[in-house]
Protein backbone atom coordinates (compact mmCIF):
# COMPACT_ATOMS: atom_id res chain seq x y z
CA UNK A 1 0.00 0.00 0.00
CA UNK A 2 1.36 3.41 -0.95
CA UNK A 3 0.73 6.13 1.64
CA UNK A 4 1.84 9.76 1.94
CA UNK A 5 2.30 11.87 5.05
CA UNK A 6 3.01 15.52 5.79
CA UNK A 7 5.63 16.52 8.31
CA UNK A 8 4.05 19.92 8.86
CA UNK A 9 6.23 22.55 10.52
CA UNK A 10 4.43 25.43 12.20
CA UNK A 11 6.32 27.94 14.36
CA UNK A 12 9.27 25.61 14.87
CA UNK A 13 7.17 22.60 15.89
CA UNK A 14 5.63 19.65 14.05
CA UNK A 15 2.01 18.52 13.83
CA UNK A 16 1.44 15.08 15.32
CA UNK A 17 -1.99 13.45 15.17
CA UNK A 18 -3.34 10.64 17.38
CA UNK A 19 -5.55 8.05 15.66
CA UNK A 20 -9.14 8.15 16.93
CA UNK A 21 -10.71 5.17 18.70
CA UNK A 22 -12.78 4.18 15.63
CA UNK A 23 -9.70 3.95 13.35
CA UNK A 24 -7.18 1.17 12.76
CA UNK A 25 -4.12 1.74 15.00
CA UNK A 26 -6.26 3.75 17.43
CA UNK A 27 -4.25 5.67 20.02
CA UNK A 28 -1.05 5.70 17.98
CA UNK A 29 0.51 8.93 16.76
CA UNK A 30 1.20 9.68 13.11
CA UNK A 31 2.00 12.42 10.68
CA UNK A 32 -1.25 13.23 8.82
CA UNK A 33 -1.83 11.91 5.34
CA UNK A 34 -3.35 8.91 3.61
CA UNK A 35 -3.47 6.55 0.67
CA UNK A 36 -2.43 7.52 -2.84
CA UNK A 37 -5.28 6.80 -5.24
CA UNK A 38 -4.76 5.38 -8.73
CA UNK A 39 -3.53 8.06 -11.12
CA UNK A 40 -2.54 10.50 -8.36
CA UNK A 41 0.92 11.83 -7.76
CA UNK A 42 2.18 11.65 -4.18
CA UNK A 43 1.99 15.44 -3.88
CA UNK A 44 -1.58 15.64 -5.20
CA UNK A 45 -2.66 12.87 -2.83
CA UNK A 46 -1.03 14.63 0.11
CA UNK A 47 -2.72 17.97 -0.58
CA UNK A 48 -6.09 16.19 -0.94
CA UNK A 49 -5.66 14.13 2.22
CA UNK A 50 -4.64 17.13 4.35
CA UNK A 51 -7.65 19.11 3.11
CA UNK A 52 -9.95 16.16 3.87
CA UNK A 53 -8.47 15.27 7.28
CA UNK A 54 -7.47 18.64 8.72
CA UNK A 55 -9.23 21.24 6.54
CA UNK A 56 -6.05 23.28 6.09
CA UNK A 57 -3.77 24.19 3.21
CA UNK A 58 -0.10 23.23 3.25
CA UNK A 59 2.96 24.01 1.18
CA UNK A 60 5.03 20.98 0.18
CA UNK A 61 8.75 21.74 0.19
CA UNK A 62 10.05 18.34 -0.87
CA UNK A 63 10.50 14.70 0.04
CA UNK A 64 11.80 13.94 3.54
CA UNK A 65 11.75 10.14 3.88
CA UNK A 66 10.52 7.08 2.02
CA UNK A 67 10.38 3.78 3.85
CA UNK A 68 8.56 0.47 3.64
CA UNK A 69 7.28 -1.13 6.82
CA UNK A 70 5.70 -4.53 7.38
CA UNK A 71 2.50 -4.31 9.45
CA UNK A 72 -0.30 -6.73 10.30
CA UNK A 73 -2.15 -5.32 7.26
CA UNK A 74 0.80 -5.96 4.92
CA UNK A 75 3.56 -3.72 3.61
CA UNK A 76 3.12 0.04 3.75
CA UNK A 77 5.33 2.33 1.69
CA UNK A 78 5.21 5.70 3.44
CA UNK A 79 6.42 8.78 1.59
CA UNK A 80 6.88 11.70 4.00
CA UNK A 81 7.19 15.27 2.77
CA UNK A 82 8.50 18.38 4.50
CA UNK A 83 5.64 20.88 4.64
CA UNK A 84 4.64 24.16 6.23
CA UNK A 85 1.34 25.87 6.93
CA UNK A 86 0.06 29.22 8.11
CA UNK A 87 -2.86 27.75 10.02
CA UNK A 88 -3.41 25.09 12.65
CA UNK A 89 -6.22 22.57 12.23
CA UNK A 90 -9.16 22.82 14.61
CA UNK A 91 -10.18 19.17 14.36
CA UNK A 92 -10.10 15.94 12.39
CA UNK A 93 -12.46 13.06 11.72
CA UNK A 94 -9.57 10.60 11.78
CA UNK A 95 -7.81 11.88 14.92
CA UNK A 96 -8.90 12.58 18.48
CA UNK A 97 -5.92 14.76 19.32
CA UNK A 98 -3.67 17.06 17.29
CA UNK A 99 -0.55 18.29 18.99
CA UNK A 100 2.23 20.64 17.97
CA UNK A 101 5.46 19.01 19.20
CA UNK A 102 9.09 20.07 19.35
CA UNK A 103 12.08 17.87 18.61
CA UNK A 104 12.39 16.87 22.28
CA UNK A 105 8.79 15.63 22.43
CA UNK A 106 8.93 13.48 19.29
CA UNK A 107 10.50 10.54 21.14
CA UNK A 108 7.86 10.68 23.90
CA UNK A 109 4.90 9.77 21.68
CA UNK A 110 3.74 6.24 20.86
CA UNK A 111 4.12 6.41 17.07
CA UNK A 112 2.55 4.12 14.48
CA UNK A 113 5.20 1.75 13.12
CA UNK A 114 5.25 3.18 9.54
CA UNK A 115 6.02 6.69 10.90
CA UNK A 116 9.00 5.62 13.03
CA UNK A 117 11.68 5.93 10.30
CA UNK A 118 10.71 9.58 9.67
CA UNK A 119 10.51 10.29 13.42
CA UNK A 120 14.01 8.87 13.95
CA UNK A 121 15.31 10.88 11.00
CA UNK A 122 13.85 14.09 12.48
CA UNK A 123 15.40 13.37 15.86
CA UNK A 124 18.78 12.67 14.23
CA UNK A 125 18.58 15.97 12.33
CA UNK A 126 18.09 17.83 15.59
CA UNK A 127 21.06 16.01 17.13
CA UNK A 128 23.31 17.21 14.27
CA UNK A 129 22.31 20.86 14.59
Amino acid sequence: MRVVAAIIEFNGKFLACRRASHKVSAGLWEFPGGKVEDGESAETALLREIREELDIEIRIHGPFDISTTRTDAGFIQLECFSCTTDQLPTGSGDHDLIWSVGFEELALLNWAKPDLPAVHKLINLKNRI
